[in-house]
């Protein structure tokens, strides 16, 4: 696929929007789970990726082939993130002192939301991916990105490093800082990462959705990663805290980046 990509992009360069498209199609997910993880909420994962898609569209011809594109891609993604705000993430981005007031409060053994054991799961799910997610926003942009470069991607700190335009050695100094704050706060936290927590998912389930932070009408993550709690425990000895972040699959973009993409660049 590399090798097709890279073909792809050269007859883009020399201007088929056939080629083009196809390239899009191919990074398009890349970019959006990325954005997705970095801003927590889809909508403004969207709004992120279809300004990344444009950035990468316009300036498809400065990439020199002398990296890899999705290399070359993450990099103008990662410029773009790190110092983009979007309208509910900055307002849900807090401490991990007050975040941590957050996931102490509202904890109950009832579930008024769910009809039946399925709804209860979904929910339970909806509940994880939120939480360990927005979790990430109590780090700044910088770390959160190495962060999600290394421990959820898994990238090495050379090639992290390669993206973000640093020194692999100031990449493993902001991974040893982004990965203890997690680690810590999980394992002080979250009954996932230590069965000693007296937090599951379940029990905040009415809080959040009280607080308007899921929705059961309209799951945002539920619908695509396949209870990944219970893949937390089976991904060897991969320590909790990583686990958290790495049972959850990727998302789908949505299909309505494709098409702004094709009527603002492809098509006009």
């Amino acid at each position: 696929m590399k090798n097709n990509l890279t073909k792809l992009v050269k007859k883009a360069n020399a201007g088929d929007k056939q080629s083009l498209e196809l390239v899009i199609l191919e990074i398009n997910d890349l970019i959006y789970n990325l954005s997705l993880k970095m801003l927590l909420f889809p909508e403004d994962a969207k709004d992120a990726t279809q300004e990344i898609l444009i950035k990468v569209i316009t300036h498809l011809s400065t990439f020199h082939y002398q990296s890899q594109f999705t290399t070359w891609v993450y990099r103008i993604a990662t410029n773009y993130l790190i110092t983009y705000k979007g309208k509910k993430s900055k307002e849900f981005a807090m401490p991990f002192k007050e975040y941590a007031v957050l996931i102490d409060s509202g904890q109950s053994d009832t579930v008024s939301y769910a009809k039946n054991a399925g709804e209860l799961a979904l929910l339970e799910e909806e509940v994880k991916v939120s939480c360990t997610q927005g979790l990430l926003l109590c780090l700044n942009s910088s770390d959160r990105l190495v962060y999600i470069l290394a421990e959820i991607l898994e990238f090495s700190s050379k090639e992290g490093a390669a993206i973000l335009t640093i020194t692999p050695d100031n990449f493993r100094k902001k991974l040893s800082r982004s990965r203890q704050k997690i680690r810590n706060f999980l394992t002080n936290k979250c009954g996932l990462v230590n069965s000693e927590n007296p937090c599951r998912c379940h029990k905040k389930i009415d809080f959040l959705t009280h607080q308007k932070v899921i929705n059961p009408n309209n799951l945002r993550f539920a619908q695509f990663t396949k209870r990944s709690i219970d893949l937390v425990d089976q991904i060897g000895d991969l320590e909790k805290a990583i686990a958290i972040y790495r049972a959850t699959p990727a998302i789908p973009a949505p299909e309505t980046i494709m098409k702004t993409i094709k009527e603002t660049i492809l098509i006009t």
